[in-house]
């Protein structure tokens, strides 16, 4: 793994466990109330270092995880988690070389996901409606990669118009009304092509499961959401951690057929 470079994206995490997502620059200085350290300090040094504060207190210094950036990230519109996030990408079953049509784009969290799932060899075609959300994704998804990928195309509008130009072997969506996108997705994407949509309420599953079967176009329609709780291991203290994320949102997928 090659040394960290400055303008990467990092985590710092001081022995309580707190972590501090820091972008590297040159000439900056991270500070908390445990003392400081200079950015060029820790431009250069290998991925899992130890670095020293100014007061004396050790951190690690460590890649973010883009589970860790996410959480850390700062964000406009609502992000999709982690948690729900990994199930949507295996659910929907996008890998590598695929073209992957999202709509909204929000702070850009599952873009980022989708686009490096979908690797160099794919294309991910993101849509959104306001530009001060497509704004903050740009920032986000370029902090993470450090540039905007080549195969990433941002628009702004509505995604319903963009899917008869991509013909996405995959769509997924994280939008109010995703049924809208029903019917043209029963024209336009190709057989065998998977749907999916990231929905918190229950009257929206109906709606977007009625909009499947008034199509004739999708089967293997599927509901599940996600939670995620974890466990405290110290010692022979093993037990699960009083708080868990619940509910979120419901992600539904369905395959598209003749």
């Amino acid at each position: 793994m090659s040394a960290i470079a400055e303008g990467e994206a990092i985590l710092l995490i001081d022995g309580k466990g707190r972590h501090f997502l820091v972008k590297l620059q040159k000439g900056t200085q991270f500070t908390y109330h445990l003392g400081g350290i200079d950015h060029d300090d820790l431009i250069g040094r290998p991925d899992g270092s130890t670095v020293v504060t100014s007061s004396g207190h050790e951190m690690k210094l460590i890649r973010p995880r883009l589970a860790d950036y996410i959480l850390k990230m700062p964000r406009g519109a609502q992000v999709v988690y982690p948690k729900d996030i990994g199930p949507i990408i295996a659910w929907a079953d996008i890998a590598a070389g695929m073209t992957v049509l999202e709509a909204g784009t929000g702070s850009g969290a599952l873009t980022t996901a989708l686009v490096r799932t979908v690797g160099p060899t794919g294309r991910v075609v993101t849509v959104e409606r306001r530009e001060d959300h497509q704004k903050t994704a740009r920032k986000t998804i370029k902090r993470w990669f450090g540039e905007i990928p080549e195969n990433l195309d941002m628009r702004i509008g509505d995604v319903e118009d963009v899917i008869a130009e991509v013909e996405p072997e995959r769509i997924v969506l994280d939008l109010p009304e995703p049924w809208h996108a029903v019917a043209v997705a029963a024209e336009h994407q190709p057989g065998g092509a998977v749907f999916c949509a990231y929905i918190p309420t229950v009257p929206q599953i109906q709606q977007l499961v009625d909009a499947f079967d008034e199509s004739g176009k999708f089967i293997e329609v599927e509901v599940f959401e996600t939670l995620h709780r974890t466990w405290n291991i110290s010692g022979r203290s093993v037990r699960p951690n009083h708080q868990m994320i619940g509910h979120t949102g419901f992600i539904i997928t369905a395959r598209r057929c003749d």
